[in-house]
C-alpha cells in the first residue's frame, strides 16, 4: 500500500548550507539555507528570499557555502535565526572565526570544516530581492579533519541535514 502526498518539495537529505559573504563595508556575514543543491558541472544553486545575503551576494559577485556539523549545530542555529541587519556583531556573538578566501571575494569561517568558494554566475527566478544564485564552485577546501585517504569522508564530517518532510 502506498500514499499519494500530491507534489512536494521533498528532497532528502539537504544539507544545511552556512551561506558566506562580505557586506558593503567588508566585514563578514554568514546566514543558515538550507534549499540549495549541485546544478550543473561545477556549479551550485541556492534558493533565497530577500536578505542582506542576497544583497551581499550582487554586490560582490562571490559567496562562500560552508557545510553545517553536529560540531557547528549552535553557530549554524544562531546564523539562521538572528539578522545581521539587526546584531551588527552578528559573527563574533556566533562564535565564527572568518578568514578571506584565496579564490573569491568572500570568507570563509574555519568552524566548518568543508567549504566551497563560489563565483555568482547568475540569478534565476529573481523577485522582491531574491531568487535562485548560481555559483560556479572555484575552490572546495576541506580541514584534514575530516579526510580519509585524501578525500572528505562524511564519516568525519558529521554534516546536518534538513527534513523538508517533517515540517510541511
Amino acid at each position: 500500500m502506498r500514499k499519494d502526498f500530491g507534489p512536494q518539495t521533498w528532497m532528502f537529505p539537504m544539507p544545511v548550507l552556512i551561506i558566506g559573504t562580505y557586506d558593503e563595508n567588508g566585514n563578514p556575514n554568514a546566514m543558515n539555507a538550507a534549499w540549495g543543491g549541485i546544478f550543473d558541472y561545477n556549479q551550485i544553486m541556492i534558493c533565497l528570499s530577500a536578505h542582506k545575503t542576497t544583497d551581499n551576494i550582487r554586490k560582490n559577485k562571490a559567496f562562500t557555502i560552508a557545510f553545517a556539523t553536529a560540531e557547528t549545530v549552535t553557530e549554524s542555529d544562531y546564523v539562521g535565526i538572528v539578522s545581521q541587519n539587526k546584531e551588527p556583531n552578528k559573527i563574533a556573538k556566533a562564535g565564527l572565526e572568518a578568514e578571506k578566501c584565496k579564490f573569491v571575494n568572500a570568507p570563509f569561517f574555519t568552524n566548518y570544516p568543508l567549504v566551497l568558494e563560489c563565483e555568482l554566475v547568475e540569478v534565476m527566478n529573481e523577485g522582491e530581492g531574491g531568487g535562485n544564485f548560481v555559483g560556479k564552485i572555484v575552490n572546495v577546501s576541506a580541514d584534514e579533519s575530516v579526510l580519509s585517504d585524501d578525500k572528505v569522508d562524511p564519516k568525519k564530517l558529521h554534516a546536518l541535514t534538513f527534513d523538508p518532510i517533517r515540517i510541511s
